[in-house]
């Protein structure tokens, strides 16, 4: 069994583990192979900056650096914001109760990009939500920097949704086009000869 969330709504407490909904699990996926003349697969490999060897999958890794060069562990490092205080570690969301009292409109959910998509687990929660949309702060695990999530219901089924804000605004064409009266008049005037084609 996986981890589960505690939330709190309308004085009930629900547990519900997240279940991740993955695009290719909803419309499928296809996968290239490649096979040598011989008809063993091939993989992926990465060759170092000299050409002189072959790096594995799985060889290469990221590491910290110092500005003298030398290596630094993560564990020695802090976030910190642009005046050099130091952030709050925001906690897990799966070591403490969510309390979900932010409701926010479809248009305010709507101006989001989501990244995460998780089926929940438990019935009476999805009614407890009802036709409302919950915003709350959501670590995975301990952060300085939470994402935002949404809970909502559908059809008997409570989801969760993890994104961010877009970084712009959306646009549309207005509601109503005008033509400019030339142009229209063209329109109907003109006739098409299909046998000139």
């Amino acid at each position: 069994m996986g981890k589960t969330l505690s939330f709190k709504l309308k004085g009930y407490t629900f547990s519900a583990e997240p279940k991740k909904i993955e695009r290719k699990k909803l419309y499928g996926f296809n996968k290239t192979l490649v096979f040598d003349e011989n008809g063993l697969e091939c993989e992926t490999a990465n060759l170092d900056e000299g050409l002189a060897g072959i790096i594995p999958k799985g060889g290469l890794g990221l590491g910290i650096l110092s500005p003298e060069g030398l290596w630094v562990e993560r564990a020695s490092l802090k976030a910190v914001d642009i005046k050099g205080v130091d952030l709050p570690l925001y906690q897990s969301s799966y070591d403490k109760e969510i309390k979900l009292n932010k409701k926010v409109s479809a248009d305010e959910f709507l101006d989001y990009c989501m990244t995460g998509f998780y089926e929940l687990s438990d019935s009476g929660f999805s009614q407890a939500i009802g036709s409302d949309i919950y915003m709350f702060d959501y670590c995975y695990r301990a952060s300085f920097e939470p994402s935002t999530a949404f809970v909502l219901s559908s059809d008997g089924t409570a989801f969760m949704f993890v994104g961010f804000k877009a970084p712009f605004e959306m646009l549309s064409l207005p509601e109503e086009v005008f033509l400019d009266e030339d142009e229209e008049e063209f329109e109907e005037d003109e006739e098409i000869d299909f046998s000139m084609i």
